[in-house]
């Protein structure tokens, strides 16, 4: 069985009232404390998945492609899922990279117990992010940093480095905490030798400001913050255990790719693009910082062009 019909069959005869009481739970956990806290045996896994899987694996797929976009024929024959949980991230990988041996590494009982059964090939390790793992040709950490203090992101993001044969991806939400623990990561890895492939198109200084250690959350409101934003759409599940009924949600991260060699190039779309009469703007970062490029209606080839363009593309 593929991983839809095995998850179906586990989630036959479950109550979707108490999966939407254990994914509530869930939430407040996350959003006190930044952990998986309250996931503790396979009920908790299952409400995890439906809840928030979707949007985990969506964002992992979008990275993953844009890291394509700008790698072309890079085809890792390891990925290593450090703080996997379910595997959202290495379900996005094997999507692209069908043969690629997989190793999830997990504290989580409950979470490589349910791995474990969705990906039964896969190496499902326990252990923390922070220790001895084995290297691989990609390492994605996604949605982890969070669950350590900002001053240690930087370290963490070395230390995963050096496991990373080619490529190592890290993702956060979209948030302005999210984004200081994926700049300082961003910082720390340059320093380290480390190429970023996405969404920077070049390895100078994030002309961003970010929220430093010690600042507070109104001094971060006056700046800004490089996150990008992916369409969910929900299924009946997700509906339930989410007590929604928007049929999408709009899950937005923060994320850095980086590669052994140079690979980037142009700009990247960092907000939406503004159309207007006179014809659209785009608001760009590059080499260069931040700049808008307006791109005129009259110039019909070049302005047909922009308006395919969309917040998080290459330009």
């Amino acid at each position: 069985m593929g991983r839809a019909e095995i998850l179906n069959a586990l989630l036959d005869g479950v109550s979707r009232k108490d999966l939407a009481a254990r994914a509530a739970k869930q939430s407040l956990c996350y959003r006190a404390k930044g952990t998986s806290q309250g996931i503790e045996d396979e009920a908790d896994a299952l409400a995890y998945v439906r809840a928030r899987a979707p949007a985990t694996q969506a964002v992992a797929a979008v990275v993953l492609a844009r890291a394509m976009a700008v790698m072309g024929d890079f085809a890792p024959a390891s990925l290593l899922d450090v703080g996997a949980g379910p595997g959202s991230a290495s379900w996005a990988a094997a999507d692209l990279w069908p043969r690629i041996a997989v190793t999830m590494l997990d504290r989580n009982a409950a979470l490589r117990a349910l791995a474990a059964k969705l990906m039964p090939d896969a190496t499902i390790l326990a252990g923390d992010l922070v220790g001895p793992k084995p290297a691989c040709d990609l390492v994605m950490a996604n949605y982890v940093l969070a669950e350590f203090p900002l001053n240690a992101a930087a370290r963490i993001a070395r230390d995963l480095w050096e496991g990373a044969k080619q490529m190592l991806v890290l993702v956060e939400p979209g948030t302005p905490d999210g984004f200081a623990r994926i700049r300082a990561a961003r910082a720390a890895l340059i320093e380290a030798g480390a190429h970023v492939a996405a969404p920077c198109t070049h390895d100078k200084e994030c002309p961003m400001l970010a929220r430093s250690v010690g600042e507070s959350r109104s001094d971060q409101n006056k700046s800004d913050w490089c996150h990008f934003s992916v369409r969910v759409q929900r299924s009946r599940d997700h509906l339930i255990l989410k007590d929604a009924h928007v049929p999408f949600e709009d899950e937005r991260y923060s994320y850095v790719v980086v590669t052994r060699e140079p690979k980037a190039k142009g700009a990247r779309i960092i907000k939406p693009p503004v159309e207007a009469k006179p014809g659209i703007t785009l608001p760009l970062c590059d080499s260069s910082g931040l700049r808008n490029e307006f791109v005129a209606r009259r110039d019909k080839d070049a302005f047909k062009g922009a308006r395919k363009l969309a917040w998080g593309d290459r330009y």
